[in-house]
C-alpha cells in the first residue's frame, strides 16, 4: 500500500515539475529501476507493489515521443542509450529470474510494446535481436503459467516483424555446437554468428556489435558512479536463474527457437493461446527465406505436432460414426472451432471429436498451402508417412464392414476438404500409388490400397460401394493430373482397344475433301429412324464438326454430331422410356449442366497440356493386349448390372462415369463417348456395355405385364409427383431403366457440348 501511495505522489510531482529533456527523463526512469535492485532488501514483494511497471511505461512513452519528433529512420539519444547500455539484455535477465515476482510479465509487455510501437527497424541491432532471441526461449517452457498471454503476444509481434522483413529471420536461426561444461550445465558455442542478407544490396554479412563493453555492469552513463553499477551487477548475480538442462552428447544442431516456443504454446489448455500460436506458425512457414524453410523442413517437432495431433484426434473418434453425419457435418475451419455440444440440439455421438479432427486437418492443409515449397513438401510427406500410411491405411484395409465404412467416409471427407496442391499430391500417391505404365493384374501387389479401394466399389455392402464411389468421384474433381492418368489414361494411351483398318487411296481423297465415303444422313440411317418427339436437338447452327483425323474421319459435322447424340438417345427403346410423359425431363435439361461442368474441367486440365487429337494409330502398339484397368473394369461391370442393382448404387455408378466422360482428353472421349469406334476383338467400351444392357432389357420387358404404366408410376414417385403407395413389382428393374434412360441423355448432352467446344477457340 505504501509503495502504491509513493507511486501516486511521484506521478503528481512529475506532472507539476518542469519537463526534463527526453534523454535525461529516460535515464532517470532507468536509474529508478536499477536503484530498486541495489537498495531493496525485500525481493518477495510482487512487482505490482513497486514503481517498476510505471517506470517501464514512461520509458516506452519517451521512446515513442522521441521517434515522433524526429525524421523517419533517425535514431534519437534515448534509443541510442537503450541500445548502447544493453537495457534489453538486463531486462531479460530480470525477467528470467522473475525478480521481483511478476517481473517476467512486465518484461514481456515491455518487449512487445517496444517492437510494436516503434516504427524504425530494431531487430537488425544485435543488442535487440540477441535479447529477443533469449526471451523467446523462455516462452512456452511451462504451460498454463500466468504469463502465457504475454508470451504469445510477444511471439506474435516478433512473427509480424519477420513478415514485414523476412530477411531478419536469419537472426533467429542458430547454428550451434552443444557440449558439456565442467559444471554439467549446457554450454552453447556458436560455430558462426547469425548472418543476414541486406534486403537492398543482397550482400550477406555478419551483424556488427555496437561499440561498448558487454554485460549488465555497463548500463551506467558516463556520469554514473561505477561502484553503483557493480552493486547492481552483484545483485543480479545473486538472482536464482535456472540453468539450461544437461546435454546428453556433443552434436551440431540448428535451432529455430521461435518455432519451438510456438509449438509449445499450441498445446496450451487455453484455446485462444493455442490458436494464436497456430497463427504464428502459419506466418513463419510462409516466409520465403530458404534457410528458414530448410530449418522448418528438418523440424521433427513441427512434423510431430501436425501428425501426432492428427493421429490422436483420429483415434479419439468413435469406432462407428454414421457416414451421413461425416458427410454432412458443417464445414469446419481451424481456429473457429467454437462448437458447444450442450447448445447443439442436432448433436450425434462423436460430433465433438469429428469436428476437432476435421478442424485440425484443415489447419494442416492451410499451413502446407501457405508454406514455402521446401517446407510444404517435407510437412506433407510427414503426414503421408505417419498419418495416411501409419494410421488410415490399416483402417481402410480392415475386413470389418462397419470399420471400412467409417474409415472410407472419413477418407472421402478429407479428399473433399483438401485444398493444398502439395498435400493433395501426397494424398493421391497414398490412394493410387505412383505407377504410370499400362495397368496389369500384377499391379495389385504394387499398391494394395488402390486395389482394395477399387474392389470396394463393387462390395457386397451397397453402403460401402456407394461411399467408395463417392470418394473416387470427388477425387476425380481435384486438380491433379495423376488421378485420371493413373485410373484411366495410362491404359488407353496406345488405343489398342481399336481395330486398325488403313484407308484405301480413294478413301483418303474423300477425307481430304472433308467427307466420309458412303456417308449416310441421319434420316437415311435405319438404326435411328424411330426418334421420340421429345428428343429434338437444339438449334442446328450450334452443331460444329469435331477435329478430323486420318484414322477417324469426319464429315461436315452436322450429320456426325446428330448421329453421335442420337446413338445415345435412341439406345433405350421407346417402350422403356418414360421421360417424354413428364414435362421438363427432356435431353435438353442436361445441356446447361454439361456446358458448365465441361468448361470447369477444361479450365483445370488446360495446364496439363493434353493433346487435341488422339495418338495416330500408326504410332500405337495395337498388338499389345488391351486391359481397361481395374477402375473401368469395376465401373463397366457395375454398369452391366444396372437393371439388378439398387437405385442409389446406379446413380453413383453413372455419376462417376459421366465425370470421366467430361474430361477433355481425346482418348477418354473416344473410348467413352464415340459409338462408332471400331473395337478390337474381346474389347468393350461404355457404349457397347450399354448396348448389352439394352439387349437384356428388351427380353425382360416381354415378361412384365403393364410395363410402361408401371415405369411411369415409378418415375413420378421418384420425382415426388405421386404419393407413395403399394410396392410395384420389379421395382429394382424399373428404377434401373429410369437411371439408364437419364444416363443416356446425360451422355448425349456431354457429347454434344464437347463436339461444339472442339471447334470453338
Amino acid at each position: 500500500m505504501f509503495s502504491k501511495l509513493t507511486s501516486i505522489l511521484q506521478h503528481a510531482v512529475e506532472a507539476l515539475a518542469p519537463s526534463l529533456p527526453l534523454q535525461e527523463d529516460f535515464v532517470y526512469h532507468w536509474k529508478a529501476i536499477t536503484h530498486y535492485y541495489i537498495e531493496t532488501s525485500d525481493d518477495k514483494a510482487p512487482v505490482t507493489d513497486t514503481n517498476i511497471p510505471s517506470h517501464l511505461e514512461q520509458m516506452l512513452d519517451i521512446l515513442v515521443q522521441e521517434e515522433n519528433e524526429r525524421e523517419s529512420g533517425e535514431t534519437g539519444p534515448c534509443m541510442e542509450y537503450l541500445l548502447h547500455h544493453k537495457i534489453l539484455e538486463t531486462l531479460y535477465t530480470l525477467g528470467k529470474a522473475d525478480c521481483p515476482p511478476g517481473m517476467k510479465q512486465q518484461v514481456l509487455v515491455f518487449y512487445t510494446k517496444l517492437l510494436g510501437r516503434i516504427r524504425q527497424p530494431l531487430l537488425p541491432h544485435i543488442n535487440v535481436h540477441r535479447p529477443v532471441q533469449k526471451l523467446i526461449r523462455l516462452c512456452g517452457e511451462v504451460l498454463a503459467t500466468p504469463t502465457e498471454n504475454e508470451e504469445i503476444q510477444f511471439l506474435c509481434i516478433v512473427c509480424a516483424k519477420l513478415k514485414q522483413d523476412p530477411y531478419l529471420v536469419n537472426f533467429f536461426l542458430e547454428n550451434k555446437l552443444k557440449s558439456l561444461t565442467s559444471k554439467g550445465a549446457l554450454s552453447v558455442i556458436s560455430e558462426e554468428g547469425p548472418k543476414v542478407q541486406d534486403p537492398v544490396s543482397g550482400d550477406v554479412s555478419q551483424p556488427q556489435e555496437l561499440s561498448g563493453a558487454t554485460g549488465v555492469e555497463h548500463m551506467e552513463s558516463e556520469d554514473e558512479p561505477t561502484h553503483q553499477m557493480d552493486e547492481l551487477s552483484a545483485s543480479l548475480d545473486d538472482l536464482n536463474v535456472t540453468s539450461l538442462p544437461e546435454a546428453s552428447a556433443i552434436r551440431p544442431n540448428q535451432d529455430y527457437n521461435l518455432v519451438n516456443s510456438l509449438l509449445n504454446l499450441t498445446r496450451s489448455p487455453d484455446g485462444r493461446i493455442a490458436v494464436k500460436a497456430c497463427e504464428g506458425l502459419m506466418l513463419l512457414v510462409s516466409l520465403p527465406e530458404p534457410a528458414a524453410a530448410k530449418c522448418l523442413a528438418q523440424s521433427a517437432c513441427l512434423c510431430e505436432l501436425l501428425t501426432g495431433r492428427l493421429t490422436s484426434l483420429y483415434k479419439a473418434l468413435p469406432q462407428s460414426v454414421d457416414p451421413l453425419d461425416i458427410e454432412t457435418v458443417e464445414a469446419v475451419n481451424w481456429g473457429l472451432d467454437s462448437y458447444s455440444h450442450k447448445e447443439d440440439a442436432s448433436a450425434f455421438p462423436g460430433k465433438r471429436a469429428l469436428i476437432s479432427f476435421l478442424s485440425w486437418f484443415d489447419y494442416c492443409d492451410q499451413l502446407i498451402k501457405e508454406a514455402q515449397k521446401t517446407a510444404a513438401v517435407a510437412l506433407a510427406k510427414a503426414i503421408h508417412e505417419r498419418f495416411f500410411v501409419g494410421v488410415m491405411e490399416p483402417q481402410l484395409m480392415q475386413t470389418s464392414e462397419m470399420g471400412i465404412l467409417t474409415s472410407t467416409a472419413l477418407l472421402h471427407r478429407i479428399v473433399r476438404q483438401v485444398t493444398s496442391d502439395v498435400l493433395l499430391q501426397e494424398m493421391v500417391v497414398f490412394i493410387l500409388g505412383e505407377q504410370r505404365e499400362p495397368e496389369t493384374l500384377s499391379e495389385i501387389s504394387r499398391h494394395p490400397l488402390r486395389h482394395r479401394l477399387i474392389e470396394h466399389c463393387d462390395h457386397i455392402s451397397d453402403e460401402i460401394s456407394i461411399m467408395t464411389l463417392r470418394m473416387f468421384e470427388h477425387l476425380l474433381q481435384k486438380p491433379n493430373e495423376h488421378i485420371l492418368y493413373n485410373l484411366v489414361l495410362r491404359n488407353l494411351e496406345e488405343r489398342n482397344y481399336t481395330e486398325y483398318k488403313p484407308l484405301c487411296p480413294e478413301d483418303k481423297d474423300v477425307v481430304e475433301n472433308g467427307l466420309i465415303a458412303g456417308a449416310v444422313d441421319l434420316e437415311e440411317d435405319p438404326l435411328f429412324t424411330d426418334i421420340s418427339p421429345d428428343n429434338t436437338l437444339p438449334n442446328q447452327e450450334w452443331v460444329c464438326s469435331p477435329r478430323a483425323s486420318p484414322d477417324h474421319p469426319r464429315n461436315d459435322g452436322k450429320t456426325e454430331v446428330h448421329k453421335v447424340v442420337n446413338s445415345f438417345l435412341c439406345l433405350v427403346p421407346d417402350e422403356a422410356k418414360s421421360s417424354y410423359h413428364v414435362e421438363g425431363t427432356g435431353y435438353d435439361t442436361y445441356l446447361r449442366d454439361a456446358h458448365r461442368q465441361f468448361r470447369d474441367y477444361c479450365a483445370v486440365c488446360l495446364r496439363w497440356e493434353w493433346p487435341g487429337t488422339p495418338k495416330p494409330l500408326e504410332k500405337c502398339d495395337l498388338e499389345a493386349a488391351f486391359f481397361e484397368g481395374h477402375f473401368l473394369k469395376v465401373l463397366f461391370d457395375r454398369m452391366g448390372r444396372i437393371l439388378d442393382q439398387p437405385y442409389d448404387v446406379n446413380l453413383q455408378v453413372t455419376s462417376v462415369l459421366s465425370r470421366l466422360s467430361l474430361f477433355p482428353h481425346p482418348h477418354t472421349h473416344e473410348y467413352l463417348l464415340d459409338p462408332y469406334v471400331n473395337l478390337a476383338s474381346g474389347c468393350r467400351s461404355l457404349f457397347s456395355v450399354i448396348v448389352r444392357v439394352v439387349g437384356d432389357l428388351m427380353v425382360r420387358i416381354q415378361r412384365i405385364q403393364d410395363f410402361t404404366p408401371k415405369l411411369l408410376l415409378v418415375r413420378k414417385r421418384l420425382l415426388g409427383l405421386e404419393p407413395e403407395g403399394p410396392i410395384v413389382d420389379h421395382i429394382t428393374l424399373l428404377e434401373g431403366v429410369i437411371v439408364l434412360e437419364e444416363f443416356c441423355k446425360e451422355l448425349a448432352a456431354i457429347a454434344f457440348v464437347k463436339y461444339h467446344a472442339s471447334a470453338t477457340p
